[in-house]
Formats: C-alpha cells, structure tokens, sequence
C-alpha cells in the first residue's frame, strides 16, 4: 500500500514540476511524513528523512523538467547559469546542517514557510511594471539564500525563484523554466549534505543512505519522471491560474496540519 502511495505522490510531482517550476517539496514531504509514521519509523528522524528524501527525488524531477523546457528552447540559460553558483553553495551548507536542527524545530519551519507559500500564491501579487533584474551581485545573494533555505526544508526553490523572476518582470513561462534549472543543483547538493549529515544514524531504517530513504526515492521518481514532461507541455497550453489557486489551497491545508502534528 505503501508504494502506491509513493508512485501516486511522483506523479503529482512531476506535473506540478513541469507546470509550476516547483520541485515538489510540498507535496513529497507531508506525503513521506504520512507513509513513516504509518511505517512506525523513528520519530526522531522522520522529518529529516522525509526532507533528504524529498530533496533527491527532486534531483530526477529537475533533469526531466530540464530536458522538456530545453526541447522549447525556454530557458534563458545566462540568467540561470548566473544564480545557480550562489543556489549550490547555499544548499550544499544549508543541507548538512539542517541535519543537526531538532525536529520539532524543522517541521515547524517547514510548515510556516509551506504557509508564507500559498498566501503568496492565493494572493496573485504582480510586480510594478518599472521592477528588473538586480545587479549580477544581487542574482548572487538572491541565489545563495534561495539555495540555502530551500535545501533547509527539502524544496526545489521554485516557490521562491519563480516569484522573484516575477517580480522582475521576467515572463512567467522563462521563469518557470529558469526555476527548473536551478532547483537541480539545490537538489542535488542540498542531498549530499543530508545524505552526510545522517550517516550512520542509528534511528534510520533499513535502505537508508543518510537521510535518503531509498525505496521511496524509488517509487517516486518511476512516476515523477514521466509526468514532468506533461507538465511542461500543460504550462504551455493551459491557463494555469485556477490550478495554482487549487494548489494554494492544498498548500496552506498541509501546512496546517504539520503545525498541528497531524501528520507525524
């Protein structure tokens, strides 16, 4: 039962993935929160785990959404490549020590910030019209605190990256697609530093690499995979505003219930 519900939380992933930039962090760790407590796994370690484990699914995610917004010619690549220096150093620190943070502490982290999330996102803010880009410092900075924070709570950054571009009046399908590349070295970095921060931690189950659980990486990315391409052909076809209205929704009820420990 367990794997359905893994294979079920890849899909929605990848969808959101290709259509919102969004790694999929919101969806992947309240899901993985759910699946270990019913797993009786150690309390101690759930949050953690379920927070590498959502960060190395979104490496697959990321490389699939990658590859489907480069097949548009999306991307506009000197601004990715500008940010993403900063986002993998952030990610790399900011993922080895969220290993160390008490776990009532992190999960409440995550839940405020999954509720910040979808306000921003129910609230459809549009930037002024005069707004750009910062300076290559500031791309930098910005990058370098998108990194860190999202690898703190197991997220591509895209609900962080995509608003900002917004903010600068960068098209919204650019941003996305901007957005997808740089939550793979987030993801990907923000990985090792938890795979390294729980090695060897005696309250982890079987099949563990760290704070990687490996069977739900598995499970989730089989789906997720496949359905980013369908999200990034949706994002391009599809009005997405009542979507991500749906998806505000959906954020702002998970948050609530982490903040309450309904789920584990």
């Amino acid at each position: 039962m367990t794997i359905l519900l893994y294979l079920a939380v890849g899909a929605m992933v990848g969808l959101f993935a290709g259509m919102f930039g969004i790694g999929g962090g919101g969806i992947v760790v309240p899901a993985l929160l759910f699946a270990f407590s019913r797993q009786h796994i150690d309390p101690a370690v759930r949050i953690h785990l379920a927070i590498g484990t959502s960060l190395a699914t979104i490496v697959f995610t990321a490389l699939s959404a990658i590859r489907a917004q480069q097949k548009r010619h999306a991307i506009d690549w000197p601004i990715a490549l500008t940010i993403a220096p900063a986002t993998l150093i952030g990610s790399l620190a900011s993922g080895y020590l969220a290993g160390f943070i008490v776990p009532s502490t992190l999960k409440m982290i995550f839940a405020v910030f999954l509720g910040l999330i979808s306000i921003q996102i129910l609230s459809n803010w549009h930037p002024a019209p005069h707004w750009r880009l910062p300076s290559r410092l500031g791309l930098l900075a910005t990058g370098l605190g998108i990194g860190a924070l999202s690898a703190m709570i197991g997220i591509g950054g895209g609900s962080m990256t995509v608003p900002f571009l917004s903010a600068c009046n960068v098209d919204m399908r650019r941003a996305i697609a901007i957005s997808a590349v740089l939550g793979l070295p987030i993801a990907l970095f923000g990985t090792f530093g938890f795979v390294l921060s729980g090695w060897r931690h005696p309250g982890l189950p079987p099949w563990s690499a760290g704070y990687v659980y490996l069977p739900a990486l598995i499970g989730i990315v089989s789906t997720s995979t496949l359905t980013a391409p369908l999200g990034v052909r949706w994002s391009h076809h599809l009005p997405v505003a009542p979507l991500r209205r749906i998806f505000g929704f959906l954020l702002l009820g998970v948050a609530v219930q982490i903040m309450f420990g309904i789920m584990g």
